[in-house]
């Protein structure tokens, strides 16, 4: 896994993910205590940075590996990346969903054409249902965040973070990702290695959810107790993944964990000030750059606001807290 790759990636998706824009609010800055920026992947296509990982993995497969068709297991961005990008190659996916993933998810998901299977997150091993369904159907399995090329694509993110700071003269700043297993946070962090090394990234996660910032802590991958009960499902996983974790643990500052109640301010805040819609899991970074100002160093912190698809009722929950 390395820049190159990356660089590759890039040049599969241009004219096909959008590049999505940096927004700044001076009231948010007023909050964060300095300057904010905000990379707003919620406004990719399928509403989240997941599409970019998705059309990387599926347009480095080979032409017989395509035609069989794909399978992903996700709690709904993944699987929407995917379906978009299966779909706009012309071949079919299947997705092993969670029941407990928000209904919009689920919806969008069927509604790109794919299959979808739920599961019981909390009682059923999805990498085992993924591995079963794609050995009997001869279906390529796209992970979510422990798969090269995967990573090469959202590390697409850190390439237009990296640009685009440098062209509004910031050079060093702290990058707060909302992280699960790790996909994007290593895939922006090897990218801005190579491409601004004065910007480091933060991995931030919910409450109760902390096994990236646990593993950083201790110097090897530590695993959540539990796997569902929080709004954040974005970025509820097991654990950090073996290709993600080295990534991480070599390029990343300390991770940092935000509270629930914190992401529904941070989803309002956006809604507010920036007109974007957040998920709360796609708020976490956010949130961190927001109300956890002391474990940020300068005068300017970036937030990815990884993903918009929420349900209307989570969303006027989030908007409630103004």
């Amino acid at each position: 896994m390395n820049i190159d790759m990356i660089r590759a990636a890039a040049k599969r998706l241009d004219g096909h993910a959008r590049r999505t824009p940096i927004l700044t609010s001076p009231f948010l800055d007023e909050i964060a205590g300095r300057r904010m920026f905000v990379k707003a992947e919620c406004l990719q296509h399928t509403g989240s940075f997941k599409f970019r990982g998705g059309w990387s993995a599926l347009s480095a497969l080979t032409d017989n590996a395509l035609k069989a068709g794909v399978i992903a297991f996700s709690s709904g961005n993944h699987a929407q990346g995917v379906a978009l990008a299966a779909k706009e190659h012309g071949v079919p996916a299947v997705i092993v969903m969670p029941s407990d993933a928000p209904a919009i998810k689920i919806a969008n998901t069927r509604a790109l054409g794919a299959e979808v299977v739920l599961y019981d997150r909390a009682n059923e091993d999805r990498d085992e249902i993924g591995e079963h369904l794609a050995t009997e159907r001869g279906l390529t399995l796209v992970k979510p965040f422990d798969e090269p090329e995967v990573i090469a694509g959202q590390g697409t993110c850190g390439l237009e973070i990296a640009a685009e700071m440098n062209a509004l003269g910031v050079t060093e700043a702290d990058v707060a990702i909302c992280c699960g297993g790790g996909g994007l946070t290593s895939g922006i962090a090897l990218a801005l290695a190579a491409d601004a090394p004065g910007l480091r990234v933060r991995p931030v996660e919910p409450e109760g959810f902390d096994d990236v910032t646990r593993s950083l802590a201790n110097g090897r991958i530590e695993r959540n107790d539990r796997m569902s009960g929080s709004l954040c499902d974005a970025i509820i996983t097991p654990q950090p993944g073996d290709i993600t974790f080295p990534i991480m643990r070599a390029h990343c500052g300390p991770g940092i964990v935000v509270t629930e109640e914190e992401c529904l301010q941070a989803m309002a805040h956006a809604f507010e000030r920036l007109k974007i819609v957040v998920e709360p899991g796609g708020a976490a970074a956010l949130a961190a750059a927001l109300f956890h100002p002391d474990t940020f160093k300068g005068d300017a912190v970036v937030a990815v606001a990884t993903g918009g698809n929420v349900d209307p009722a989570v969303f006027a929950q989030a908007l409630e807290t103004l």
